[in-house]
């Protein structure tokens, strides 16, 4: 997988460390801690991945216009990167929320919390075939 670059948006403590298993597989990780800056880098370079958490908008400021945190983010790489592969985390109580989102925005896959490791190097290595690849 080398020359594959992964934007991991670690947006909370919950977000699992992959790193070791993105250096084995040889993909270069970029990893951001806040989405201003992940969509100031997406001007500048196409992911080929990007691993992010989903949080549900309830009754916050994504309610109403936005569906989750990442609608903007989604919006932006249907214009800048539409060939990168969005793999989103989320915690099982949400799980329903982001068949929304993927009726706006196609997923690459979804997985609940706790993600294993495993289940995610089957993903990226095109393996997997489960219900959770969309």
């Amino acid at each position: 997988m080398s020359d594959t670059t992964l934007f991991s948006i670690l947006e909370s403590s919950s977000h699992p460390d992959f790193s070791a298993l993105y250096r084995r597989l040889g993909i270069r990780q970029i990893e951001f801690h806040s989405m201003r800056k992940v969509m100031s880098e997406l001007k500048r370079q196409r992911p080929d991945i990007v691993v992010a958490e989903f949080f549900y908008g309830f009754a916050n400021n994504y309610a109403g216009i936005n569906i989750s945190n990442l609608d903007v983010l989604l919006f932006s790489l249907q214009k800048y990167a539409p060939e990168t592969r969005v793999i989103v985390l989320v915690e099982k109580a949400e799980r329903e929320y982001v068949d929304k989102l993927n009726e706006i925005f196609p997923l690459y896959a979804v997985l609940v919390q706790p993600v294993q490791a495993s289940k995610l190097e089957r993903l990226l290595e095109g393996k997997d075939e489960s219900d959770e690849k969309q």
